[in-house]
């Protein structure tokens, strides 16, 4: 009996230390993440009851996602342009309808820029602070 009082106490604790894990573990546990909730716009009753019922698929006028919102209060929506933005925008004209199918084809004719605009293309990423200028002799 004093043989197997250690190996029961020792099979009864691994049952129960076994009983504590389970699949991820206590920190890999699925939580609600709580900065993807967004609240919903509150029911508003119109006062004129003559409206139009909205196109099928259109989004609500009292309501927009979150970065659409968030833009909005920090920026307060589109600034009218310049006089000087319009007349460059005027000038340069519209694209072609089809740019986009024409740039990524294999037969369009690309310039050769040079190594030095690659270079700069290349750099690495940065705010600039170890950047410093070389003047060719």
């Amino acid at each position: 009996m004093r043989k197997f009082a250690p190996v029961i106490v020792l099979a009864g604790c691994s049952a129960m230390l076994a009983a504590c894990g389970g699949g991820g573990g206590v920190f890999n546990r699925e939580r609600p993440d709580e900065f993807a909730v967004q609240r919903q716009a509150p029911l508003v009753v119109p006062p004129d009851f003559s409206l139009t019922p909205p196109a099928p698929g259109a989004p609500r006028p009292s309501e927009g996602t979150a970065s659409e919102q968030a833009l909005d209060a920090l920026f307060g929506g589109p600034a009218p342009r310049s006089r000087v933005e319009a007349s460059v925008i005027d000038r340069a004209g519209s694209a072609a309808p089809g740019i986009r199918s024409v740039v990524g084809d294999n037969q369009t004719n690309t310039v050769a820029k040079g190594r030095v605009t690659r270079d700069i293309i290349a750099a690495p990423q940065g705010d600039g602070q170890s950047a410093s200028a070389v003047i060719p002799s």
